[in-house]
């Protein structure tokens, strides 16, 4: 039997050639892991791929009982002051109880190494962080089918959520300090962060129009809502369940590739938007809401405006998808266009 339970006269000469690239190119990027941790000097027993996405990402088991994330960053998402961003926050979340990603300095005392990929004809910056050994949080979800067991977790979620608001929103930047935003322009602005998603290829000129109109509407409206500590501050920007590696009791957040300054309803939209089609999203929705609740305040016209954030996170994730290729998520596009295009609807009527 040949790969995946197929005879070999199954696989085309293509499909040949595209599975012989990939194992050259994953053979070269274990190559080039292993040529980084020299920075570290660490003495890695197994180096392991785990994600070949926008970041390309290792585990790292070596000599010591500890093991790491060796991350190679996406070239062009962000600066290097802004990497530099990342880390000062997370670090000021460790202080102050939050379970983050716990940085290692290389030998010469940076945090991001600049690593040649000529597989990749790339340079891309490199940087370990501390392994947080656990179960995602999202595998626990999957497995649940009790409704009040679905809200436990999410309850979780917004307490989470909140606390870290409550010390993004308490906490001085230090100087320099550098983090991109998803505010009005970031989100619905000519050139948002993630690109202009009304013009993603999928889209009929019907769907575009309604989904162009709804932006409109939507900048006005998040221009309006300001930019208050109360409602805006740094947030993590990817908070869904996948994202948190939990340990018994003990909540860990990994992955701040996304975090940058943004209304914490977005944080909340971004963390149970996954599961809008699923039967149990009401129930989802009032615990994270709840669980939200118990840590800091959110007031009734707040909460009204979650559909909305809702909403942008699937006309965002269009635009995400579009500007990635590469990583294949086309499979993703009808759901967040009948989403993006439904959800306009509801909320400002047909264009």
């Amino acid at each position: 039997m040949g790969m995946a339970g197929h005879s070999i006269d199954t696989i085309s000469e293509d499909g040949l050639r595209k599975l012989a690239d990939e194992r050259h190119i994953e053979e070269a990027l274990l190559a080039s892991a292993a040529r980084a941790l020299d920075d570290w000097e660490i003495n890695a027993t197994e180096i392991s791929l785990v994600s070949h996405s926008e970041n390309i990402v290792f585990r790292v088991d070596s000599d010591s009982r500890q093991p790491f994330v060796l991350r190679f960053h996406r070239p062009g998402y962000h600066t290097l002051p802004e990497l530099h961003g990342e880390f000062q926050w997370t670090a000021a979340l460790n202080r102050s109880g939050i379970g983050a990603p716990v940085p290692r300095l290389s030998k010469d005392k940076r945090f991001f190494v600049p690593l040649n990929l000529p597989e990749l004809s790339q340079t891309r910056f490199v940087s370990l962080v501390e392994w947080v050994e656990g179960t995602p949080m999202a595998t626990l979800i999957e497995r649940e089918t009790e409704p009040s067991r679905l809200a436990a977790y999410f309850h979780k979620v917004g307490s989470l959520a909140a606390r870290i608001h409550n010390q993004a929103a308490a906490w001085q930047v230090p100087p320099g300090f550098e983090r991109h935003a998803f505010d009005a322009d970031g989100l619905m602005g000519s050139q948002p962060f993630w690109g202009p998603f009304w013009q993603q290829s999928n889209l009929t000129p019907a769907e575009r129009d309604q989904i162009v109109y709804a932006r409109n509407r939507i900048y006005s409206l998040l221009t309006d809502y300001g930019q208050d500590r109360r409602t805006y501050s740094l947030i993590h920007a990817d908070l869904h369940p996948g994202n948190l590696i939990t340990t018994g009791e003990t909540v860990h957040i990994i992955d701040f590739d996304d975090s940058g300054f943004g209304w914490h309803l977005y944080e909340l939209a971004v963390a149970i938007s996954y599961y809008q089609d699923t039967p149990h999203f009401e129930v989802i929705r009032k615990a994270i809401i709840a669980g939200y609740l118990t840590e800091r305040t959110l007031s009734q016209s707040d909460i009204q405006l979650l559909p909305v954030f809702i909403l942008v996170r699937s006309m965002v994730s269009l635009g995400w998808i579009e500007q990635r290729p590469e990583l294949d998520s086309s499979h993703k596009i009808p759901t967040l266009i009948r989403r993006s295009c439904e959800q306009s609807r509801a909320l400002f009527g047909e264009v």
